[in-house]
């Protein structure tokens, strides 16, 4: 199975610090989706991001509040979808729910990498 990380746009992010799938109908619906994706065992990770306000990006010239792009959707989550290939994630991410609700997702191969555990000790 080849893997692929799935992007997720949207005008912002819907997961404000503190706020949960019984306080947010979004949240609750974004929940139902990855227990749906990692239940077939086709998601092996995923990460939903706080809110654009949140975001610090850093360039040579410092840092700055927001996105490192202030478009009108930015990543408002990442995961990572194994699939036999291209069309079959394509068709798995296509069921992710904020497809419906204005934003888009995009599917793109991993070519190489993953968690690095460091030397505390």
């Amino acid at each position: 199975m080849a893997l692929f990380a799935v992007l997720i746009y949207a005008s912002d992010s819907a997961h404000e610090p503190g706020e949960s799938a019984e306080t947010s109908e979004d949240i609750a619906t974004c929940d139902a989706h990855a227990e749906e994706m990692s239940s077939s065992a086709a998601m092996t990770a995923a990460w939903a991001f706080t809110p654009r306000s949140m975001a610090r990006s850093v360039r040579e010239s410092g840092v700055t509040e927001g996105p490192f792009i202030d478009g009108a959707d930015v990543v408002a989550g990442v995961y990572l979808l194994e699939a036999p290939d291209l069309e079959s994630a394509i068709a798995s991410a296509a069921s992710n729910p904020v497809v419906h609700q204005g934003g888009g997702v995009e599917i793109r191969p991993v070519h190489s990498g993953g968690l690095v555990a460091s030397d505390q000790g």
